[in-house]
């Protein structure tokens, strides 16, 4: 009987962090996809990364309902107001980063009555992780006063695209600049991996794996922009 009792325990303990793991991998997918899909999408074709939106969120909705799948239909629906902001955003308003931040907090009213409802509790910590991210890398564009070099590159030609990344990245290698990122970096590895070693809340880790991979973007774009 102990033996059973204890091999129970064991199997929902390895299924519970399992379910962990299997919550920061989605989070970290969520935040990928826009960047590699949506982003060309959206400026080809703003109107149907919008009308997809509800496409996200019927389906999340829908797998939200059903209990072997409202884990994954709670975290679908949090992604579908990052969808909406990085929608409204870079189909419309890119040219100009000050509105950046307010349009990607567009979903916040939402979410407030989402956590209030306790309804998609992982989504809507996932989407308030994601929105942190970019409030930082935000900050940092603009304390280093990048943001004219922002507005060149959405208006720019193909051809000089390069150029813009490079300058900006030039102006990024400096020491000044450096200390500058490794302070908001610390920031954000201690944002990320407090809440994964001291809860053992889902939401926590879905907040945890939006905020990581936003980092990991951010080096992505930063090396491709040195090698531009």
């Amino acid at each position: 009987m102990r033996v059973a009792v204890g091999l129970a325990g064991l199997r929902s303990w390895l299924a519970f962090h399992r379910q962990r793991w299997q919550v920061m991998a989605y989070a970290v997918g969520l935040v990928t996809i826009p960047v590699f899909f949506q982003a060309p999408l959206v400026r080809t074709f703003p109107w149907l990364s919008l009308w997809a939106t509800f496409i996200w969120l019927g389906l999340g909705t829908f797998l939200e309902r059903n209990p072997k799948h409202a884990l994954w239909g709670d975290l679908l629906v949090g992604f579908t107001w990052s969808w909406l902001a990085g929608t409204i955003y870079w189909g419309w308003l890119r040219w100009e980063p000050v509105v950046h931040m307010p349009v990607e907090a567009i979903a916040l009213p939402i979410v407030a009555v989402c956590l209030w409802k306790n309804w998609c509790r992982i989504g809507s910590y996932f989407y308030l992780g994601s929105l942190l991210g970019t409030a930082v890398t935000d900050l940092y564009i603009n304390w280093m006063g990048l943001f004219p070099a922002w507005r060149r590159l959405m208006a720019a030609e193909p051809d000089t695209v390069s150029l813009i990344l490079r300058e900006a990245a030039d102006s990024l290698q400096t020491d000044f600049g450096a200390c500058r990122a490794m302070v908001l970096t610390l920031f954000l590895l201690l944002a990320s991996l407090i809440p994964l070693l001291t809860s053992r809340h889902l939401f926590w880790w879905a907040f945890s794996g939006a905020l990581l991979s936003t980092l990991a973007v951010d080096g992505l774009f930063f090396i491709s922009a040195c090698f531009a």
